[in-house]
C-alpha cells in the first residue's frame, strides 16, 4: 500500500493530522458553553436531558414503545442505583452482551460443539480461569472465610 499507492496513504495520514487539529480547536472553543451547562440546576437540565432520550429511542424505529422501555430501564436504573448496585457491570454487559454471545456461538461452531476450545491453549486457559475466578469471588470469600485463621504453636 505504501509502495503502490502513496498518494492515498499520506492523504489519509495527512486527514487524521488535520482532524487531530481541528478537533483540538473545537474542544478549546466549546469548553466555556460546556462549562456553562454544568451551571444550571438539575431541575432543569433533567427534563431537557430526558426529552432528547426520549426523542434519540423513538428515531431508531420510530415506535412508541422504545419510549416505553427506555422509562422502565430508567426507572429500574434509578432503584439500583438507590440500592447501591453496581452499575458498570450491568453497563458492560448491554454493551457488550449482544458480542460475547456471537463470538461464544462462533467458537462453539469453530469446535463443533467442544467447550474444551476455551481452555485449548495457556493463554486462553488462564483467561478463562481468571474470569471464573472472578465470577464466583464472592463464593470463594465467604468460603475461605469459614475456615479458621491458622494459630502459631
Amino acid at each position: 500500500l505504501f509502495i503502490e499507492h502513496k498518494e492515498f496513504v499520506w492523504g489519509l495520514i495527512a486527514s487524521m493530522y488535520m482532524g487531530n487539529v481541528f478537533g483540538l480547536l473545537i474542544v478549546l472553543t466549546c469548553v466555556p458553553f460546556f462549562a456553562a451547562i454544568l451551571r444550571i440546576p438539575f431541575p432543569i437540565i433533567a427534563p431537557i436531558i430526558l426529552v432528547f432520550c426520549a426523542i434519540g429511542s423513538y428515531s431508531v424505529h420510530n415506535n412508541v414503545f422504545d419510549v416505553m422501555m427506555m422509562m422502565v430501564f430508567g426507572v429500574l436504573g434509578y432503584f439500583l442505583k438507590k440500592t447501591n448496585y453496581p452499575l458498570a457491570p450491568l453497563v458492560l454487559a448491554i454493551v457488550l452482551g449482544d458480542k460475547a454471545e456471537e463470538s461464544f456461538r462462533q467458537s462453539l461452531l469453530a469446535s463443533q460443539g467442544s467447550l474444551g476450545i476455551f481452555f485449548s491453549n495457556g493463554l486462553v486457559g488462564t483467561i478463562m480461569v481468571l474470569g471464573f475466578i472472578a465470577l464466583f469471588w464472592s463464593l470463594i470469600q465467604e468460603a475461605w472465610s469459614r475456615f479458621p485463621p491458622a494459630t502459631a504453636a
